[in-house]
């Protein structure tokens, strides 16, 4: 398995924005469970993740039982493409949400359509999602989603359609505020007003509904009134036992040939 991921990791592939380019010597260490990656990082990544890169140092590290292994390395070796193309500071958000971007992890943005608190408009500023990129599970599996939805939508903005023109000019030591504006026409502020406006345009209330979030309204409610009417019924299952009374054992019949 390590020996078919290093194969993978040593070829060279096209990257978002930044055209064909391999990662370059890098070391890859594949462990066997969250014991191991938990020992290996000092107890300081996050138990649910299925891997981690060090682009200073130029290692990936990957769990062999967690999540899609193929997806899991190209989302590592994405961190150190990107920073081995800029030369500034990133983002979080952006920094992750260009690592899923890359490796084509859709069903991240997929999972939006059912997710209640961004269909009830809680989508989170860009300093509360970089620390929800930090957290538990349950607010970091949509702070992904979101990041990477922001990454596209920067590519969105732009007349070519892609992230060329803003990884070009950070390539170039551009701060990230300045090339946003030079190749969206945002400042970072209207950009992120824009960014939350198309996110609740997208998975509002009505998208939540059409894609599943109606059944799961309806299968609530009948398990809620299931549990009101057997709670209301038990009087009368009480009532109905009583009077019986069991035979004993011996006279239950003869008992069954219980060989297979």
């Amino acid at each position: 398995m390590a020996a078919s991921l290093a194969d993978e990791a040593d070829q060279a592939s096209v990257w978002p924005g930044l055209g064909r380019r391999s990662a370059g010597p890098l070391r890859l260490i594949l462990v066997p469970d969250e014991a191991r990656y938990q020992q290996l990082t000092g107890g300081r990544a996050p138990s649910w993740g299925a891997g981690l890169a060090v682009p200073g140092a130029h290692t990936i590290l990957i769990r062999a039982d967690a999540g899609d292994l193929a997806v899991t390395l190209r989302h590592e070796l994405a961190h150190l493409v990107l920073h081995d193309a800029i030369r500034v500071r990133v983002p979080r958000w952006f920094d992750e949400g260009y690592a899923a971007y890359a490796a084509g992890e859709w069903d991240r943005i997929a999972a939006l359509s059912l997710n209640l608190s961004v269909a009830r408009g809680g989508v989170p500023d860009f300093e509360a999602l970089n620390g929800a990129l930090r957290g538990g599970i349950g607010g970091a599996a949509p702070a992904y989603a979101l990041s990477m939805s922001a990454v596209a939508r920067l590519a969105e903005r732009n007349p070519t359609r892609s992230l060329g023109p803003l990884l070009d000019r950070l390539a170039a030591g551009v701060e990230f505020p300045d090339a946003v504006r030079a190749t969206t026409g945002f400042n970072l502020g209207q950009f992120e007003r824009d960014w939350e406006g198309t996110i609740r345009r997208r998975y509002g209330l009505i998208s939540w509904l059409a894609a599943g979030g109606l059944w799961a309204v309806i299968a609530t409610l009948v398990i809620a009134l299931g549990g009101v009417r057997r709670r209301a019924d038990r009087p009368r299952r009480a009532a109905l036992d009583e009077g019986w009374t069991l035979p004993p054992e011996d006279e239950t019949g003869p008992e069954l040939d219980r060989t297979p």
